[in-house]
């Protein structure tokens, strides 16, 4: 799931659009042909998945591993950015000629499962086929819903809170676990008061961070059906952030507008921004100041509502090589070499094999894999809340509207009722 978290996504949907006739030309093959067996036994698996050249490259590095240890096995690959992918496969879903595997996320596994789409994978697993052990923090649940399992993760992420640690020390402000979000807002003031800065880039509209808010108050964004959560919440949370943009403490939404791709967090704007922890590596990249990671601030000193999310690969339920399928995931997710070539692109990788052969040598993402064990340390991972079918357009609706509520565009009282109301329709669908 992108992309702050929603920043992040658009920053990353953007770059990719802007270099898609590239992407088509890196990937090894087009996606075609029926996926079936030739005469000398030999099988061909479609595999597709989301990201950008460099994302690509690796892949198709992997996928001649594969092919070399598999020579009876033959890979074609296709490529897009996020949104072009998605748009494909629902048509190919809905013609019944779906990739034999490709990239997924937990916003799509009920949607799918729901059309029948997404390969039962225990199957294979009791078949000897797949290997479901050896994944870090039980991050393979992630791939697990109504007791089927649809996905196997290929890497981790959590949510977390980028800090400019030069503007944080400057402003005397050491965020320690169990902080909580009182003395993260006092914290906002601080550095604006002191610094003449905003302290958030704006974090309101970020569909898991909410989430992560009411998993700390006993409720979540999702049930499995539904929303979790009442519109007294929402305008609640939505009424304090708008007051903070107003008093200055949150970034300009207007300034966030003008500065994209760029972060305002990396153009010196604000002094701190919630993401995924995986996406961090575009600070050091984008700004001139040191960045770190902070723990996210908790409503009882205690529990953060935190949980693995994780990219992963599903197969179709229409392919006629399961179990080769099934081999080539595992082989993706196990293989030390593949963890070496694929290091953390897709989120910190999943299992032990292949985080054990991975020594990343820059700072950004040795801080990033601390951060992640630091986490499970602390004892505060739960486990993923399920998304109902309709979840990717809800998660839509969440940004835009909470981005026209932060600009004085629509009044509070009316964005959650617009949310509400197309949420309701989404999940109905």
């Amino acid at each position: 799931m992108r992309e702050n978290g929603s920043v992040e996504r658009r920053t990353v949907l953007r770059a990719a659009g802007a270099s898609v006739a590239a992407l088509g030309l890196a990937a090894t093959a087009g996606c075609g042909g029926d996926g079936g067996g030739a005469g000398d036994g030999s099988v061909e698996l479609r595999f597709a998945w989301w990201g950008a050249e460099e994302r690509a490259k690796r892949i198709n590095k992997s996928v001649a591993l594969f092919e070399k240890k598999y020579p009876r096995i033959k890979v074609k690959t296709d490529f897009q950015d996020y949104v072009a992918f998605w748009e494909k496969f629902q048509t190919q879903a809905a013609g019944g000629n779906p990739p034999d595997v490709f990239q997924n996320a937990v916003t799509f596994l009920r949607k799918y499962d729901k059309r029948g789409v997404l390969l039962d994978l225990k199957s294979q697993v009791d078949a000897g086929n797949l290997n479901l052990d050896n994944f870090r923090a039980g991050v393979e649940k992630v791939g697990q819903v109504d007791g089927k399992q649809l996905g196997v993760p290929v890497g981790s992420n959590t949510m977390s809170l980028v800090i400019d640690e030069k503007v944080f020390d400057k402003a005397g402000i050491k965020p320690e676990q169990g902080w909580t979000w009182d003395e993260y807002f006092a914290a906002l003031k601080k550095i604006h008061d002191t610094q003449n800065v905003a302290g958030d880039t704006g974090y309101f509209g970020i569909m898991y961070l909410y989430d992560l808010f009411l998993r700390q108050n006993g409720k979540a964004f999702f049930t499995e059906d539904g929303l979790g959560f009442a519109e007294a919440d929402l305008t609640e949370w939505w009424t304090d952030a708008y007051n903070r943009v107003k008093a200055g403490i949150i970034t300009d939404p207007k300034k966030i507008e003008q500065l994209k791709p760029k972060s305002a967090l990396a153009s010196g704007d604000a002094g701190s921004e919630f993401t995924w922890d995986n996406f961090t590596v575009r600070y050091a990249t984008e700004g001139d100041s040191s960045y770190g990671l902070a723990p996210i601030p908790t409503t009882d000193g205690k529990e953060t509502g935190q949980y693995l999310s994780s990219l992963m690969l599903s197969a179709s339920a229409r392919t006629k090589h399961p179990k080769e399928a099934a081999q080539f995931i595992d082989f993706m997710v196990h293989d030390p070499e593949v963890g070496r070539i694929m290091g953390y692109d897709r989120g910190i990788l999943a299992t032990t094999e292949q985080f054990d052969a991975y020594r990343p040598a820059d700072a950004s993402s040795k801080a990033i894999a601390q951060y992640e064990e630091d986490v499970a340390a602390a004892g505060v991972l739960g486990a993923i809340t399920p998304h109902p079918a309709g979840a990717d357009t809800v998660e839509a609706a969440f940004l835009r509207i909470a981005g026209d509520m932060s600009q004085g565009k629509t009044k509070v009282s009316d964005a959650v009722k617009q949310f509400f109301s197309e949420a309701k329709t989404a999940l109905a669908a």
